[in-house]
């Protein structure tokens, strides 16, 4: 019998498992390690990061003053994270809302540069096609490599804007380069993990804006 293609995410379930008590025992407890791990791995986060999210928020609001619009962009999950990102800015529940703009909003515009340039340009044209000096770059990845990203990343802090990225591991080519101005990082090798402590980061990166925005002095 062929393994289940989802069967890393509980290897300890066996397809011919019958007896359903021990199975849900394995999986409340599976559960409440996923959990605690995310909960250890968040705090350890914003705590190691809370000088560089300070700086950030506060260039942010800066360039919000004046002005400035952010840009949010990423693949795949961090497409969703981008998109979510976007809309508390815009949206907020509460404070000011801010120009925001997610590069992976409009299917037509990803999929038509895709097509007619390449993948890799996709996120750097919509830059060149949107932004002006004094707006504000917002990239994920989990990886920290990925070349579209990169591309986005040249691109805006060629033009003037103030770049931001939030990674994984040990933020990869976008924690060494010399395009981004401000880079989160999450140290883990779990992209489950990262992703979900990158949205702590976020949030805590719009609280710090919010602050600043309210002449409050950033925590």
């Amino acid at each position: 019998m062929t393994s289940e293609p989802t069967g890393f995410l509980y290897p300890f379930i066996d397809a011919e498992e019958r007896d359903a008590a021990p199975l849900l025992v394995d999986l409340a407890a599976s559960a409440k390690a996923k959990m605690a791990a995310s909960e250890c791995l968040r705090a350890d986060t914003l705590a190691r990061c809370a000088d560089d999210l300070r700086r950030a928020g506060e260039a942010m609001a800066h360039r919000f003053q004046h002005g400035g619009r952010l840009f949010t962009f990423g693949n795949g999950g961090s497409a969703t994270d981008a998109e979510g990102t976007a809309a508390l800015f815009r949206a907020p529940p509460s404070g000011r809302p801010l120009a925001a703009l997610s590069l992976v909003d409009d299917r037509a515009v990803l999929t038509a540069l895709a097509n007619d340039v390449g993948f890799e340009l996709a996120f750097s044209r919509q830059i060149i096609a949107h932004a002006r000096p004094g707006d504000i770059a917002l990239g994920f990845s989990t990886s920290g490599n990925s070349a579209n990203l990169l591309r986005a990343f040249e691109e805006a802090a060629n033009r003037g804007l103030l770049t931001v990225g939030v990674s994984g591991y040990e933020g990869g080519a976008m924690a060494s380069g010399d395009d981004i101005d401000h880079c989160l990082v999450v140290r883990s090798d779990s992209v489950h993990r990262i992703q979900e402590t990158q949205d702590a980061l976020v949030f805590e990166l719009w609280s710090v804006v919010q602050r600043c925005l309210a002449g409050e002095a950033p925590s």
